[in-house]
């Protein structure tokens, strides 16, 4: 019986999580303005962050992706894909999860499409789930937090910084982002 009450508060919990984020969906402005606080904090927090945004082909920003889970986990956040310093289009990204899990936090998410053919094949995609329609190298910046452009050769590199909360498991794997409908 107990394990049957935990199993149904975690997919509570979970509904909880990924329901209410779109049904408050923000609009395109609230989203922009949130973009550029995340970058202005990347760019601030980051050494060389920002020879590195404008060296790549495009960046997709969640400003906040927001987890919460016990044994069953999801995730949820909106943010925009910029090309040229503009946005071009908006994007949820949705995971879910089960496994050893236990808590809640909020996280940032920058991925940078470094090659105009790994930011092509994103853009057409109905639906981008990374490990399955591309791989996005996480980098691990350790206690410099500096970047060094001349060693990263990955066609796609993600940073997941500003973590609030309480949470094992920072990861991409599995997350997938799909296109809003938004005015720009």
């Amino acid at each position: 019986m107990k394990k049957l009450t935990q199993a149904l508060f975690s997919f509570m919990l979970l509904v909880a999580v990924c329901l209410p984020a779109t049904s408050s969906a923000k609009s395109g402005v609230e989203i922009d303005i949130a973009v550029n606080e995340a970058i202005q904090a990347f760019k601030k927090e980051v050494k060389g962050s920002d020879v590195f945004l404008r060296s790549a082909a495009g960046i997709l920003v969640f400003p906040k992706v927001y987890k919460a889970g016990i044994g069953v986990g999801g995730e949820y956040g909106e943010g925009a894909l910029r090309v040229g310093g503009k946005t071009v289009d908006y994007y949820s990204t949705a995971a879910a999860s089960i496994g050893f899990q236990l808590g809640g936090q909020a996280k940032t998410i920058v991925i940078a499409f470094m090659t105009q053919e790994s930011l092509k094949k994103f853009r057409d995609s109905t639906g981008w789930k990374v490990g399955v329609d591309g791989s996005v190298a996480l980098i691990d910046l350790g206690a410099g937090k500096t970047i060094d452009t001349d060693n990263i050769k990955d066609p796609v590199i993600g940073f997941i910084f500003g973590s609030k909360g309480l949470m094992y498991n920072l990861t991409l794997e599995g997350s997938k982002f799909s296109k809003l409908d938004k005015a720009k």
